[in-house]
């Protein structure tokens, strides 16, 4: 069980989501309660989903201004990057949000800010909080929140991921690819001749491989910007529906990402990592976390493996017949896995709820 904030206490001062989560568990009784809590109704539960790169816009965090615990992470932030993210967040422009050495530590600590607003609307929902996962750098604050990292040292870690990323980036042309498909779309074929292409254009060693596993017949496509373009014009021969350039500047998670390995390991190699206190699941694997010591391993071999987010939303929510699920809430901007979900688990979204970053919620809401 986690918690930031207990029905009936006050608001507390800004402090890390971490201790804020390790004192609500070392304050549950291990006996009576703990037994209690075990034996909730399925349907009593909730899981946090943490957006990825890809979702920022500008004006995300005007609608978290209204709590004093979400303004004083943007605080702490600009201590450790060194610059004003929220002004950027509310004001942009836009091209320079998106670069990735922005865009990750935007959402990264955007969507923990959207916890805090969440603890203050419902806080029973943090405390009935049974698993969170995150795509991509979103794992990140899905460990955060679990008390797994601690914000300013995952934030460091996320800082240098994607300054690390973006030099991979710019090393390379290359991007991602979104497509959706059909039961009889090939993606394997596809990409082998789209590396074939690439060869014939006098490309040494071209990528082209799947980089998100998004939902059924959904993936992500990744690799040298010739073998994506080959694909799109091509998108009739594979069965592929639609096709769409995603705003990021690399071909993420994928062995074009390899030279951001040591930065990466390197920093991890100093932060404290604990067992996280609820269940937090591997983009790697789809695997929930069984060991703290699996956690740095699996961070590292994220930036050029495969994001199976798929493969995670059955790992959570698969479950006998008549059996409840789980209030879901995607935290951060944009709703992007709130449609993966339902691409993937009709039933599991229907109790699905986006817990939004901008302004515009605010206007709905007034």
């Amino acid at each position: 069980i986690c918690s930031v904030l207990r029905p009936g206490e006050g608001r507390p001062p800004p402090g890390s989501l971490s201790d804020l989560l390790q004192s609500s568990v070392a304050g549950q009784d291990t006996g009576a309660e703990a037994a209690a809590a075990r034996r909730r109704r399925p349907g009593a539960t909730s899981v946090l989903l943490f957006p990825g790169q890809g979702s920022q816009r500008v004006g995300m965090g005007r609608g978290l201004l209204r709590s004093l615990s979400a303004r004083g992470l943007f605080a702490r932030a600009r201590e450790v990057l060194g610059y004003d993210l929220l002004s950027l967040c509310l004001q942009g422009p836009q091209t320079e949000l998106d670069r990735t050495v922005h865009c990750q530590p935007a959402v990264f600590v955007s969507s923990l800010a959207a916890v805090e607003k969440l603890s203050h609307q419902w806080p029973d929902v943090i405390e009935n909080c049974v698993a969170a996962a995150g795509f991509s750098v979103g794992e990140f604050a899905a460990l955060v929140f679990a008390g797994a990292l601690d914000f300013e040292e995952a934030l460091y870690a996320v800082k240098v991921r994607a300054e690390a990323m973006q030099q991979a980036s710019e090393a390379v042309p290359s991007g991602m690819l979104s497509i959706i498909g059909q039961p009889k779309s090939d993606f394997k074929v596809a990409c082998i001749e789209a590396r074939e292409h690439c060869r014939s254009l006098g490309v040494e060693d071209p990528v082209c491989e799947v980089a998100n596993y998004l939902f059924p017949d959904s993936r992500v496509i990744a690799g040298h910007l010739q073998a994506l373009k080959f694909l799109e014009e091509n998108s009739r021969k594979y069965y592929f529906a639609r096709t769409k350039m995603l705003p990021v500047s690399g071909a993420f998670h994928t062995r074009l990402m390899e030279s951001a390995i040591e930065p990466l390991a390197k920093v991890l190699k100093s932060v404290e990592i604990r067992k996280p206190l609820i269940n937090v699941y591997s983009n790697v694997d789809g695997k929930k976390y069984i060991h703290s010591k699996c956690i740095k391993h699996l961070l590292v071999k994220q930036l050029v493996s495969p994001v199976k987010w798929e493969q995670t939303m059955h790992e959570i929510y698969e479950r006998t017949k008549r059996t409840e699920f789980p209030f879901t809430y995607e935290v951060g901007p944009g709703k992007q896995l709130g449609t993966m979900l339902r691409n993937c688990n009709l039933k599991a979204w229907r109790a699905y709820k986006h817990i939004e970053v901008s302004e515009d919620e605010e206007v709905e809401e007034a």
